[in-house]
This record gives structure tokens, sequence and C-alpha cells, in this order.
């Protein structure tokens, strides 16, 4: 069978133009079963080794260990929120076009309504005789509008059955040996989705924190682990302080399949080697620093994933018996769909595991058991996300580069679990986070600024509502960041080319988020 070269070009429309995405055909198949799954690398970047591609033609069937129906609640939760700010622009060209006509401050807000379920507001339509719309405003106000509505449907509804799952994975992962699992993955916004869709994890279980680049803060890290080992300590939550569990910290770089050198990580210049190094050497430090504090590193258990952009298969490195990870002993989920593809499911997962077990070829001691049966469960989750690309998106996404619709900065934002709506930057102090957001400056450039619109920024911070203050300061770091955001980028300010929307969250308890100020008068800001 011969292969049609996957285009390195971007291929989906960019959201300013309002037309419909474009879906590109991914390569078809090699055959199923004839590689091992288990791969030792040596002197090669893992980035550049061959691909095991997977058939990916709509009348495929899928892996016998896929889970349909989350398939199908996942792409309509999916298709809703996407689809919904895709309807911006071509909404909001059309109010432009008829802003002349009788009786049109009535039939805008209505056609808002109807079609973006968003309220205009009124004071940004009541003078049009006089001056032309504000179309940069309305299309921020509309964003966060949005937002806020995607937010809201997180928390209030649950349409990802967060709840429903997270007990009986906090208890999964007990059996394994860990009592508590954190994941870095990178800020990109081809990570976002990474808990809910590519590890198919219930969140607040798995707790993520991004990154650029993963490279995690090594004290932010410690003084959470800190945190949960004084829960158990303290409140025996979620086991004892002297059960045998450890604290499991996980780090997932990213990498490219289809334009390895130019649509990898761009914190680590496309090198799939250097990222992948990066996060083990902050997995090493973390671990190293809790020693060192506290003389316990033993109860830190590490594990390196990487991502591939492209098609949302995993690459899993392998542990020693130490809980050190190696770069050049992994399992790729795609050759494991491979050989498992023909299988039963009960034949699949044996096999599976008997792959971990196994764990190179070289006889070095692979993993501990509990990592062995988290591995596996990994391994399974990510299959259906394969079939959910192969069904949905011909095998590999069509929007190879950056396509977010805005940038999240401060705390991370746990409602954000879809690929390549966001563009997150961490910080505590702009100063710290600066770097990160002049990446997302410069990507939302070329993304909005270039077509004449505003980025659009949500600003997070998250309080402690038992704590006397908490809200109010919060909020005061949220204008402090937004005043300081502003100062940075004058340019884009000053023309109305980046809006600020201010939030927080009460931690301590269940509940959407609250929206506090901003740039526009719609939410809080000036006139």
């Amino acid at each position: 069978m011969k292969h049609k070269k996957p285009p390195n070009r971007r291929t989906r429309t960019p959201m300013w133009s309002g037309a419909r995405a474009s879906q590109t055909r991914a390569a078809a198949a090699t055959s199923a079963v004839s590689r091992e799954a288990t791969r030792v690398i040596t002197n090669a970047d893992p980035g550049q080794d061959e691909v095991a591609m997977i058939d990916s033609g709509e009348s495929a069937t899928l892996h016998p260990l896929t889970c349909q129906e989350d398939n199908r609640r996942l792409r309509d939760y999916e298709l809703r929120v996407k689809g919904a700010f895709a309807r911006i622009v071509p909404t909001l060209k059309s109010i432009a076009a008829r802003q002349y006509e009788p009786d049109f401050e009535r039939w805008a807000i209505e056609e808002a309504r109807a079609l973006l379920s968003v309220e205009l507001p009124g004071d940004a339509l009541a003078n049009i005789w006089l001056e032309r719309l504000d179309m940069r405003r309305l299309f921020a106000h509309v964003t966060f509008e949005t937002f806020r509505a995607m937010s809201g449907e997180y928390f209030e509804r649950d349409p990802l059955d967060r709840h429903g799952r997270a007990q009986s994975f906090r208890d999964f992962l007990l059996e394994c040996g860990f009592h508590s699992m954190n994941v870095t993955p990178c800020s990109d916004g081809r990570l976002a989705h990474t808990i809910s869709y590519v590890l198919r994890l219930p969140m607040g279980v798995a707790r993520r924190r991004s990154y650029a680049g993963a490279c995690f803060d090594i004290e932010d890290a410690v003084q959470r682990w800190a945190n949960v080992e004084l829960g158990r300590f303290r409140e025996g939550v979620p086991n004892l302080a002297d059960a045998p569990t450890r604290y499991l910290k996980v780090v997932n770089y990213h990498y490219s399949s289809r334009d390895p050198k130019r649509q990898g990580c761009a914190a680590h210049g496309s090198d799939t080697r250097r990222a992948a190094e990066a996060g083990l050497e902050q997995l090493q430090a973390f671990r190293r620093a809790v020693e060192n504090t506290y003389c316990c590193g033993a109860s830190i258990a590490m594990l390196l994933i990487g991502v591939d952009t492209d098609t949302d298969r995993l690459r899993i490195h392998l542990n020693d018996a130490s809980g050190g990870a190696n770069l050049d002993r992994f399992i790729d989920v795609g050759e494991i769909y491979g050989a498992t593809a023909r299988l039963d499911a009960g034949s699949a997962r044996t096999l599976i595991h008997e792959r971990i077990a196994a764990a190179s070829a070289d006889g070095s001691s692979g993993p501990v058991t509990g990592m062995q049966r988290l591995i596996a469960c990994l391994i399974e989750n990510n299959l259906s996300q394969i079939d959910y690309v192969r069904t949905y998106e011909s095998g590999q996404y069509p929007d190879v580069g950056h396509e977010e619709r805005f940038i999240g900065v401060g705390a991370d934002f746990e409602e954000v679990q879809l690929r390549n709506l966001t563009y997150f930057a961490f910080m505590r102090t702009l100063e710290e986070g600066a770097a990160n957001l002049d990446v997302g400056i410069k990507i939302f450039r070329r993304l909005n600024v270039a077509h004449g619109l505003p980025i659009p920024i949500v600003l997070r911070f998250d309080y402690a509502g038992q704590v006397p203050g908490a809200r109010e300061r919060a909020i005061e770091r949220c204008a402090r960041k937004a005043e300081a955001i502003a100062k940075r980028y004058p340019d884009l300010a000053e023309r109305g080319l980046l809006h600020t929307l201010w939030t927080v969250h009460d931690s301590s308890r269940a509940g959407p988020i609250e929206c506090v100020g901003g740039s526009l008068q719609s939410h809080g800001g000036e006139a």
C-alpha cells in the first residue's frame, strides 16, 4: 500500500475567516503486528524513530479496548465548546455588516443570543448612529462570555463525568502504591487536553500544573508535596502517613511525528531529545530537593511521558526498580495499538502486561509492580484516545501548530480540557512568568493581532474560602497582574488589542469561577 506524505503546513482555516475547518487524511497503515512494542533506542533521537502508522480510514474497526461511549461523550463536549468559539467571528461579521440598518440594536442582541448564547452589552450598541461599533471590544466581550459559559458548565454540570470516576481512580492509585498523582504537561495549548482526553484521568485526583516546556517550579512542587504529606499526617487523607505508598510526579513533554523539527516543543527548540532530557532533569531535581530537605526521597515516584501532538499517542518511559526514568527505554502506545488491534480484549490486556513486565531486551530491572499496573492503565486509556483521533480527525489533527482562542494567566485552569483552546502562562508574579507570557503574546500576534483582533487574556487566581481575606487578596492579584500586563505590552493595550478578564475560584469547595473585573466595562472595567 502506498502512503500519502502528510503535509507539514497548517491545514485548518484560520479562525478569523469564519469558514469551516478542513480535514486532512493521515497516512495509511503498515502491518499491525510487525513490530515489537517495547523499544530500546540507542544513539538516536527518539523524535526521529520510525512511526508505526495506524489505519486512519473511517471504516476501520476500533481497538477491542476502546471505550466508544467515552469517545462519543468527549466528542460531544469538544464540538459544543469549540463550536461556540468558532461561531464568534462569523456572527460578529454579520452584526458589523448591518450596524446602520433600522432596528439594528434589537436585531443584534437577538442574533447574539440565538447564535452565540451571549448577551451583548447594551452600551456598545446604543450610539451606533454616531460612531462605528467597536468590534474589538465586542470580540473580547463575546470571547470572555463564551469562556464563562464553558467554565460554568464544567464545574456545575460535570460534562466529562469527573466526579463519577474520581473515587474509583483514587482507590486504584492506592492499590498501585501511590497516594497522590501530580501531572505537569507543557503549557502549549496542544496539551491542554492531556488529563481528560490523552490520559483519560479524572481531574482533581490527578492534579495538573502546566509550565512552558514542562519545566515546573521545583520549590512550588516541594511545597505541594509537603502539603500532601501534612494532610496524610494530620488528617489521614488519603491514607495514613505510615502507609507504604508514594507521591507520584509525572512530566509530559511533547513532540511532533509529522513535523518534528518545527512543531515540537518551542521551549526546547523543537528538539524531542532535549524536551525529554529536560523533563527527566526536573523530576530528578524534585526528588533530590525532597531528599535534601526532608530525608524521605523514597516517598517520591517519577514517571516521564511523551505525547505526540499530532496523534495523541503516548511514549511512556520505563522506570527501573529504584523509580528512575530511562530516556532510551520506552513503550510507544501506537505500536502497542498495532500489536493488539486484532486480539480480543482479554488477550490484548495480557500482551500489554507482558510487554511492560519485560521492561527491556537487555535484562535490566523494570518498573515495580504498582507502577506496571498504572502504566498498563495509561496505555489502555490512550488506546481509546488514539481511536478518538482516528475516528474524528482522520488519524492526525489538521491543526499541526497553534490555534488557541485565548491566553490563560495565573493558576492552572481546571476547566480547560480541550486541545488548542488555551495558551497557558502560569505565574505568581509577572516577573517570574514574563518569558512564558511573551511566548503566548508572540503566538497571538500572529493568530489575532495580524488580523485586527485583540488578544483575550483570562486571569485566574485560586483562594481558600476558609481563610479570612483570601478572596480579596486573590482579586488584588488579578488587578496587579492586569496592570502589569498592560504596561508590558503598551502597543497592544493602547490600541484596544489586548483585553483582560479577572476571575477567582474558591478551591476549598465545589463551585464555578467568579468573574470579578476586567478591562471591559461589561465585566466591571473602566468605561
